[in-house]
């Protein structure tokens, strides 16, 4: 099977092709100028509409679509795309109680937050969207290492039942909790090939 990956920054290659199930193919295109748009003007219509370009250009050779960046989230419908972060939402919300989501990037906190609030309103879960504050600057900065550890300190601190990492690039500091959390690469790689089997 072969799933291709939409992603707008160089790291989530990684972290996806370490998430590859056996038996799957994975291809990439990085389109780091749909972020940066994004966080300058929102997810305008002529940013959803590029995004939707791409992925009905990805679409062409692969079996399943993901669109890994959570702020363009809401665009992977007009492509009949698959979300990264809408499989997350299931796993997370499922057992009830409390929830606390983090993000990183602030372009991302309301699409989160619709996704993850329709998601609670099913299942009943509580759920609170948070931004882990400073990791953002560190990303951009290219410190990956510092990323990741800001980002485990602030979900080992969480008092809630369940701990999401909503975006692709926190995935890397699972590794460094001491409690566990959610992150999206595997779960959504899943879910991508489930659908196409069905």
């Amino acid at each position: 099977m072969k799933i291709a990956c939409l992603h707008t920054a160089e790291s989530n290659v990684a972290i996806f092709e370490a998430a590859r199930p056996e038996g799957v193919s994975l291809s990439h295109v990085v389109r780091p100028d749909l972020l940066a748009a994004a966080e300058v003007e929102g997810l305008t219509a002529d940013v959803a509409a590029a995004t939707v370009r791409a992925l009905n250009a990805l679409g062409e050779r692969a079996d399943a679509v993901l669109l890994t960046c959570s702020t363009l989230g809401p665009a992977a419908a007009g492509a009949g795309a698959l979300r990264a972060d809408a499989a997350l939402v299931e796993v997370a919300t499922a057992g009830g109680g409390m929830v606390e989501v983090l993000c990183t990037a602030p372009s991302t906190l309301a699409a989160t937050a619709e996704l993850f609030g329709a998601a609670a309103e099913r299942s009943g879960a509580q759920v609170m969207v948070n931004l882990v504050p400073d990791a953002w600057e560190l990303f951009h900065a290219g410190d990956l290492a510092a990323y990741a550890d800001r980002i485990a300190r602030e979900a080992d601190a969480s008092q809630s039942d369940t701990v999401v990492l909503a975006q692709a690039s926190m995935a890397p500091a699972a590794k460094l909790t001491v409690r566990e959390v959610l992150t999206c690469p595997a779960v959504a790689l899943a879910a991508a090939a489930r659908a196409e089997q069905r």
